[in-house]
């Protein structure tokens, strides 16, 4: 099959990207053409300038490799609109990035035609992400995040120093499944290979993450994603406040009026539900009541420790309605005329 040569140079470079390593055999069935011709299609591209390396062994062929200065990149349209996307949001959580974002962003809008920049703009006009009240935290290291995240792609076994909440630092090596964010913290959902169990990792609290390249086969996640998994171990973990209640409205109201963590609101009709939440935080559990009725107060439980920052922020919320109050009374009587300063005949008719 005869193709032209730089549309297949363009598509041998977009494969390179999407995957650590090919096998010549595999690219030349993508292409349709010979492994002579891959081989010299991989000359001609380090003839270009990039890194290209032939590795060897049971698991041998292709892979672009980083090389001493940053070659072009190729993107199709979906990652092109992904990338301007999140650049514009300036992915929260994630230290000193913000300005980098926009010089990098102001680059590829550059070049994106307008069939994309209008995209990008819809995209980001009602998608806008939404950030929860403790929406501030640690944040993660990129340098970290990008190894990572190439050790997920790779499926990479990958050594680490973690240092758990209790403060216990060591050396972990781990299966790296995938990265999530939950606003603001970075976790990596991975397979401890030394518990033989899996994991779930604060970014923030690892450093020095070292590829130890062998790959590892892919496992079964025991959960229907990763976003799931660590919503599902968040909800489960310890918490020194709690509370639970039986609130009258249905649990998708109520998932969204305190962003719960999926499982901590269950139906119990079409319009009441059960409603569990858990903090270290007294103050979180406190703004995430702002949003609903929790109904009778028979049916409401949890620590009692909790009570008193309760209480806390409801006096400030009373405090400043009563400031409010007060403002709007003294409006008034300054606008209520002083008949007896007035011309006697002002208020005739």
């Amino acid at each position: 099959m005869t193709q032209d040569l730089p549309a297949r140079m363009l598509r041998l470079l977009s494969l390179l990207q999407t995957r650590r390593t090919w096998s010549g055999t595999e690219l030349a069935e993508r292409l349709g053409v010979t492994l002579r011709t891959i081989r010299r299609d991989i000359d001609r591209l380090r003839d270009l300038g990039y890194p290209v390396q032939g590795t060897t062994g049971t698991a041998g062929g292709y892979r672009l490799a980083a090389g001493a200065d940053l070659p072009p990149l190729l993107l199709d349209d979906d990652e092109a609109v992904a990338i301007a996307v999140t650049l514009r949001t300036a992915a929260g959580g994630v230290a000193g990035i913000e300005e980098t974002a926009v010089r990098a962003l102001a680059k590829l809008e550059q070049v994106l035609p307008q069939r994309l920049r209008q995209q990008v703009t819809a995209i980001q006009a009602t998608a806008a992400p939404l950030p929860v009240p403790w929406s501030t935290g640690p944040e993660a290291d990129p340098t970290v995040l990008a190894t990572l995240a190439a050790a997920c792609r790779d499926h990479e076994i990958t050594t680490f120093t973690y240092r758990t909440g209790k403060g216990v630092t060591g050396r972990r090596r781990a299966e790296p499944y995938a990265l999530v964010a939950a606003a603001p913290v970075w976790y990596l959902v991975g397979y401890d290979t030394d518990d033989d169990a899996w994991r779930l990792f604060r970014v923030d609290r690892l450093t020095d993450p070292t590829p130890t390249g062998h790959r590892a086969a892919l496992r079964e996640l025991p959960a229907t994603d990763a976003a799931a998994y660590v919503a599902a171990r968040l909800a489960a973990s310890p918490a020194r406040y709690t509370l639970h209640a039986t609130v009258p409205a249905d649990a998708e109201t109520v998932r969204a009026r305190t962003w719960s963590l999926p499982g901590r609101v269950q139906p119990v009709d079409d319009r009441t539900s059960t409603l569990d939440l858990a903090a270290d935080n007294p103050r979180h559990i406190a703004e995430q009541l702002l949003g609903i009725d929790l109904g009778p107060t028979h049916t409401i439980h949890g620590t009692p420790e909790l009570a008193p920052h309760l209480e806390q922020l409801g006096n400030r919320l009373l405090h400043a309605a009563h400031a409010l109050t007060r403002r709007d009374d003294q409006s008034e009587q300054r606008a209520e005329p002083d008949a007896r300063n007035e011309p006697a005949g002002r208020w005739q008719t």
